[in-house]
């Protein structure tokens, strides 16, 4: 392999170890230089002992969507661990849950991923299954009394799906949410 190869196959993978890192550090709850370190460790071993197939980034990173979907992301897990907090200390009602279905946009393994790990990591959320042929997440969402309540969680996975392919999907991805967002909203209720 030529040097100017290794390079361009270092450069296109950099971002998925980034976020090996990143999802170490979250993992712990640590954003710590020990963290930060093991996380490298954790990554090369994950990238080099376990040969994955290889992952087709787009090429495209936009440094402000991404940006964006951090402070939104912790905006989020606030909201979220306030709501769930509040969910669970109010003595006048008992959360009800529901399995929400979410038909994705996009059709990449890699963004269906991301979706899935953050809307798992938001208080309130969990992903109990994907089906990854027809692009569905299925999340147990508590705090879900009425259709307009399977709405809006669609509505928010979705968000962070549109968040995250304007950080770092292709071209086409993007034209495909900006098309997709202007349709009539997804049918479907609980499962």
């Amino acid at each position: 392999m030529s040097p100017a190869t290794i390079v361009a196959a270092v450069w296109r993978q950099l971002p998925f170890f980034v976020w090996l890192v990143a999802l170490w550090m979250l993992l712990w709850g640590q954003f710590t230089v020990l963290a930060a370190l093991t996380g490298v460790v954790v990554a090369v071993f994950v990238t080099r002992v376990f040969r994955l197939p290889p992952v087709e980034l787009s090429g495209r990173v936009n440094l402000w969507y991404g940006i964006v979907f951090v402070v939104m992301f912790g905006v989020a897990l606030v909201r979220g661990s306030l709501l769930v907090a509040w969910q669970t200390l109010n003595p006048t009602r008992y959360p009800r849950s529901a399995v929400v279905a979410v038909p994705l946009r996009t059709d990449d393994d890699l963004i269906m991923a991301h979706v899935g790990v953050t809307s798992s990591l938001i208080p309130g959320s969990l992903i109990i299954d994907v089906d990854r042929n027809r692009r569905i997440l299925y999340l147990h969402v508590i705090g879900v009394s009425s259709e307009c309540d399977v709405e809006s969680q669609r509505r928010a996975v979705h968000s962070w799906e549109a968040r995250i392919v304007r950080a770092v999907g292709s071209r086409a991805q993007l034209e495909a949410i900006r098309a997709q967002g202007a349709a009539a909203p997804l049918k479907g209720g609980t499962d």
